[in-house]
């Protein structure tokens, strides 16, 4: 619960119908609809590629591969739902309703990012590396629970205004 101005208490909306509107306007929506299910699969591709290198020692081109694909695919994600955020909240990142999404996003960014860099400089070794990369996914499990549990408040918002919006006799 969120206290305004007054002191009386009211529920915290994820969504106001301004930015509602907006998020259905903007053809980032669609695009971010597209690419969280492609990089889910990316990763399990990705994930089942490295589990298989580290436990018969057989694949590292193919799970160095997937690892980088699936940071590609992350960035293209990061980049357009920046965008997204800008569209629907006015800001590319750190919007209220996504703070701390986004603050757990910089820290999968950033693993997926020195994953890459201990790769090109040829650190940790192939095991080491592909411990990062686990690190990397743990994190992206995380966020993406964050999320998930995101766009289900969404959809639970939405329901309760159109439930709201029916009792009031003023549903389209």
């Amino acid at each position: 619960m969120l206290r305004n101005q007054a002191g009386s208490a009211r529920t915290r909306t994820l969504y106001t119908a301004e930015q509602r509107r907006r998020r259905d306007a903007s053809p980032w929506t669609i695009v971010q609809g597209v690419l969280a299910p492609l990089q889910f699969v990316v990763f399990l591709v990705s994930l089942c590629l490295v589990l298989r290198y580290l436990a018969t020692g057989e694949g590292l081109a193919a799970a160095t591969a997937s690892i980088v694909v699936k940071t590609l695919v992350l960035y293209t994600i990061m980049v357009t739902g920046s965008i997204w955020e800008r569209d629907v909240f006015g800001q590319y990142l750190f919007a209220p309703a996504f703070f701390w999404e986004d603050v757990v996003s910089m820290g999968v960014l950033a693993l997926h990012t020195a994953y890459l860099v201990v790769l090109a400089a040829g650190w940790l070794g192939p095991a080491g590396q592909m411990a990062l990369a686990l690190a990397a996914y743990l994190t992206y499990v995380i966020n993406a629970a964050q999320f998930l549990l995101k766009l289900r408040a969404a959809r639970r918002q939405s329901d309760a205004d159109l439930s709201a919006a029916m009792a009031m006799g003023t549903a389209k």
